[in-house]
């Protein structure tokens, strides 16, 4: 199993929209393609940086369901996040192995 990570960092002003949208709109339409098992939508308590962290983690039974959503469904995912907060959010993406 594996867990695709991706941290947000979300400027102060726009974190109250962005959560909702997160909930109602984004993680839903994630978990619709198919690929993964599970979710959970974390809040960074002692971020050193400027605004409000967020990680939505994503559970993945393999690197092949991982792949097919990377190629087939991420891009236009990223780019509807991209679309709606501009100049709003850095996001960044890890990709882990999930050990017990």
């Amino acid at each position: 199993m594996l867990v695709y990570n991706v941290t947000s960092i979300i400027e102060d002003a726009a974190a109250d929209r962005w959560l909702q949208w997160m909930q109602e709109s984004h993680i839903p339409s994630v978990m619709d393609t198919g690929k993964f098992v599970s979710h959970r939508l974390l809040k960074v308590v002692d971020s050193p940086n400027e605004g409000v962290t967020y990680c939505a983690q994503y559970v993945v039974e393999d690197m092949e369901s991982y792949l097919d959503y990377q190629q087939n469904f991420a891009p236009a995912l990223q780019a509807e996040v991209t679309a709606k907060f501009e100049n709003q959010l850095v996001a960044f993406r890890t990709l882990m192995e999930i050990i017990d």
